[in-house]
């Protein structure tokens, strides 16, 4: 054989080989099938249970393909083969490398020597394929002659690549020989043209995962950095070296820390999928949540005071996928250089005495660089900055920095020379996320930046959180960025506004750089994040204002999107307390930004128009707030008289305009005297305007229900919708309609309820569609209206199935309760896994403990939601009786979490609630 041999005794010891040697002497063809079964079942158990002690995955992998090895040599060697018929079984793909895991598909090919052999040996070739199948193998299999395989390789570069990758497993060597010669031929595919399509290949599969390793359920073969990328590779070396290469030759430009990494990733990914394979019991790539859990139990891994065992996981997966990405992106630029040739632009640009430029790619002028001058570790990235021709940096230079690495110590982290350049790379107007990437990349970040490297890799389990740590990071830097594009003018207006007004931008990366930094860690990551960032800001001699403000920055990153998410922009005594908190209009300017830019980077689907509405409001009131020259903190009673005032002289106008009149002056003193405070402090004074407008001219037409949809445009909330409903006083009005609305597909995000006098009730809800889904107003009005002219209690029932992420992520609800002294309101905080129906299930609970619902903000965190009920007891007191309060924890949690329990599956994951884990909205 010769040395292009998948050999599978290379990894396979002889011992092990022995415990699965096949014995099928004086063995009839009757007894051979079953005995082939019992043989291949009994060794798949041996394998999984050797797995399971912790046996080397690299023995597994290749016993489990000689297993299969010797039942198909078995089943080749019972059938009657033409003598005259030359015929090859050939194992090709990654059963040719002899990489079998316990439910990979085997692909062989039947390699005949022309159309007549194929007919002289059609029945053992028919009888032999029946037999595969009969063993219940996952076989592909194809028949062909060296000219098919030739012709179809041409046309198909799958095809080519499986054929450079074969072993022999039976029948003729020579024919063997023939296709191996050939598949590494010009006339199959040139050099070139193999290198580029696989390069080709790459890139577009990359681009299906958006360019990163990061996925909350990455898939092990094809996602970046994963199997794919080592074997892609594999096959171009192999086709550059030739048929009768070894392995080390293949891969002799490696060095021994690259050989290293590559091999340890290599078996680490081979573990993941081997035990994925076992839990799932099929041929299963992806890392769903559905076998997280379980395969973190079953590779040893452990919760922590810090993380859970998922996480550690997870963290050592992704690092990998960026070390084996980082070797992969080295070795394809390798061997573009050696396969494609030098680019046009051969003469290399000096820059200075250190580095230079070479076909737009960068480059040490010598290779003792950076040993001679440690401060040039830096200085390259600072050329990455500066200079926007420079597409990367090459190969050999990358590795000469991981060489270096080690130079970059306490020292060298405190030099002048290396801060400087540091902050001057944060300074110079380019596209700084891409940059602080190659440093990451190269692993100059993690030693540069010790904190940073602690997370890298880190992630959160949840389906809020769908980037590792230093992934979000980076993304809210490329947000900031992106902000001051004029593309961002029309999503992020106020944000792209304020980006290219703020004084020393520098000041604001760092905040992003820092604002997640110690997580991971326990405890309160703003707080301990603010001591990193001051550290940081002294060691880059920034000024002790500049530093004070950073910190700020950190420690509060999340005061805004809490305050605006859970709390009422429009209430008078939220924006002085927020405005109190706020050093200064520069202060808040950064802090807007920033939280526009976090929230983004988080989730997708987090960023959306009635969040954006929310917090421009709240930063258009603190504004207002903090410009008055009085700084008297306005009254919630002048608030109300004014708006009151306001509405009274739009509807007046309205009423004379109006032909004929509909109501008169009294009517309108009436009704906003009979509405309730709360009413007038919420909304537009046109939109409040509106609907007493609406209610008046109703209520002298009709008595039933009144339902009106319009579109929520105010504030730029585009996309959401308004749903105004006003009727008598029932006690399960709430309960009826958000289960009227869950029917429909619509997602609540805040409800507001009035009381309207003692017997009708107003309630505004502000909705969205389902995956951008809405249904037609009219049905949505149709809906509301039936249900509520119902006498029948008993609402609709909402039957949507729990989506299949969200079923793996139960945990215990939390109740909180506390007092709302100044607006005489007991606030219930709610936080559980999110379902379909859930509001509709809160509402059934509150009038079943005979509790007063006056408004919910709806706040949904991936699998979680976060949401806060203004309360009071029946007859509109504050609950102030610890015991009742008490029972309604209680009460709230038991029947919550028996509904957990019903509909989480026996494996689901039941995360613990960590320390610093229940964020909202960043």
């Amino acid at each position: 054989m010769t040395p292009d041999h998948f050999s599978i005794q290379r990894h396979l010891p002889a011992h092990l080989a022995g415990k699965f040697h096949l014995k099928t002497e004086n063995i009839g063809a009757p007894e051979l099938l079953p005995l082939l079964k019992e043989f291949l079942q009994t060794s798949s158990h041996h394998l999984d249970d050797l797995f399971k002690s912790g046996h080397a995955i690299r023995e597994l992998v290749a016993a489990r393909a000689y297993c299969v090895d010797q039942a198909l040599n078995a089943l080749w060697s019972s059938l009657d083969w033409p003598a005259e018929a030359k015929t090859t079984l050939v194992a090709v793909g990654g059963y040719g490398r002899a990489e079998l895991f316990p439910h990979t598909d085997i692909d062989v090919l039947v390699l005949v020597e022309s159309d007549e052999t194929m007919e002289m040996a059609r029945q053992p070739l028919e009888r032999f394929v029946a037999s595969l199948w009969d063993l219940k193998l996952d076989v592909g299999h194809s028949v062909r002659t060296l000219g098919d395989c030739s012709e179809q390789a041409r046309t198909d570069i799958t095809i080519a690549t499986n054929l450079i990758e074969t072993r022999r497993l039976a029948g003729n060597e020579l024919l063997f020989e023939l296709l191996r010669v050939q598949a590494f031929s010009d006339e199959v595919c040139s050099e070139k043209a193999f290198f580029q399509a696989k390069v080709d290949e790459q890139a577009e599969r990359h681009q299906r995962y958006s360019e990163s390793e990061y996925n909350l359920e990455p898939n092990i073969k094809t996602c970046p950095g994963a199997l794919r990328d080592i074997q892609t590779i594999g096959w171009i070396a192999r086709r550059h070296a030739g048929p009768e290469a070894t392995q080390e030759e293949r891969f002799a430009i490696l060095t021994d820390e690259e050989s290293r990494i590559l091999d340890e990733g290599e078996e680490y990914l081979w573990t993941l999928r081997y035990g994925l394979q076992m839990l799932a019991g099929r041929n299963e790539n992806r890392l769903l949540f559905d076998h997280q859990r379980g395969l973190a139990k079953l590779l040893g891994y452990e919760d922590t005071d810090e993380s859970l065992a998922i996480e550690s996981l997870m963290k050592r997966y992704y690092r990998f996928a960026m070390a084996l990405g980082e070797i992969n992106d080295v070795l394809i630029q390798h061997f573009s250089e050696e396969i494609l040739g030098p680019g046009p632009e051969s003469e290399p640009e000096t820059i200075n005495r250190r580095f230079r430029i070479r076909d737009n790619y960068l480059e040490v002028t010598d290779p003792q660089i950076f040993a001679q001058s440690p401060y040039a570790l830096t200085e390259v990235f600072v050329l990455l900055a500066q200079r926007p021709e420079i597409k990367g940096i090459r190969a050999g230079t990358i590795r000469n920095i991981r060489a270096h690495l080690h130079l970059i110590d306490h020292r060298f982290r405190n030099s002048l020379a290396n801060t400087s350049l540091f902050m001057e790379i944060l300074r110079t107007p380019h596209a700084l996320h891409e940059t602080l990437s190659a440093m990451r990349k190269y692993g100059f970040l993690a030693r540069y930046l010790p904190e940073f490297g602690n997370i890298i890799g880190q992630m959160q389990h949840d389906l809020f959180h769908i980037y590792t740590v230093d992934a979000h990071t980076l993304r809210v830097v490329r947000n900031m960025i992106q902000l001051a594009d004029a593309e961002s003018a029309e999503s992020y207006p106020l944000a792209h506004w304020l980006i290219q007004r703020l004084p020393k931008i520098e000041l604001l990366y760092i905040a992003g750089l820092y604002h997640d930094i110690a997580k991971g860690r326990g405890g309160d990551h703003s707080e301990l994040g603010a001591v990193d960032a001051e550290a940081f800001c002294r060691r880059h001699h920034l000024s002790q204002r500049d530093t004070s403000l950073v910190c700020w920055l950190v420690e509060n990153h999340l005061l805004m999107s809490m305050t605006a998410q859970r709390k009422d922009p429009s209430d008078p005594d939220v924006i002085q307390l927020f405005a109190s908190r706020m050093h200064s209009q520069t202060h808040l300017d950064f802090l807007y930004v920033l939280t526009v830019c976090d929230i983004s980077a988080t989730n997708p689907t987090l960023w959306n128009n009635w969040r954006a509405a929310l917090l421009r409001q709240l930063y258009t009131e603190t504004v207002r707030y903090m410009r008055r020259s009085t700084g008297r903190p306005l009254k919630r009673s002048d608030w109300v008289l004014a708006t009151q005032a306001e509405v009274k002289d739009m509807l007046r106008h309205q009423r004379q305009t109006a032909s004929p009149a509909t109501y008169t002056d009294e009517d309108i003193d009436s009704i906003c005297s009979a509405m309730e405070d709360s009413f007038f402090m919420q909304d537009s004074t046109a939109d409040i305007a509106w609907q007493i407008h609406t209610i008046l001219n109703h209520r002298r037409l009709s008595d039933t229900p009144l339902v009106k949809v319009k579109e929520a445009k105010d504030g730029g909330a585009e996309g959401f919708f308004k749903v105004f409903v006003y009727t008598g006083v029932r006690d399960d009005l709430f309960a009826v309609s958000t289960a009227t609305l869950e029917v429909l597909n619509l997602n609540i995000v805040e409800a507001r309820l009035h009381s309207v006098g003692d017997n009708t009730k107003l309630i505004q809800f502000v909705v969205s569609g389902t995956n951008g889904e809405f249904p037609q107003k009219n049905r949505i009005v149709s809906a509301l209206t039936d249900a509520l002219e119902k006498k029948s209690g008993k609402e609709q029932v909402v039957s949507r199935r729990i989506p299949r992420q969200l079923k793996f992520f139960r945990f215990p609800t939390e109740v909180t309760i506390s007092s709302d002294t100044t607006h005489e309101r007991t606030i219930v905080e709610v936080v559980t896994p999110d379902r379909p129906g859930l509001l509709a299930r809160l509402a059934r609970i509150f009038q079943s403990e005979n509790i007063r619902l006056h408004s919910a903000r709806i706040v949904t965190l991936g699998e979680r939601v976060e949401d806060v009920f203004m309360v009071t007891s029946a007859d509109g007191k504050v609950l102030t009786e610890a015991e009742s309060c008490r029972a309604l924890q209680e009460s709230i949690s038991q029947q919550l979490d028996e509904d957990n329990r019903q509909d989480a599956p026996q494996h689901a994951d039941q995360s613990p609630n960590l320390n610093d884990r229940s964020q909202p909205l960043r």
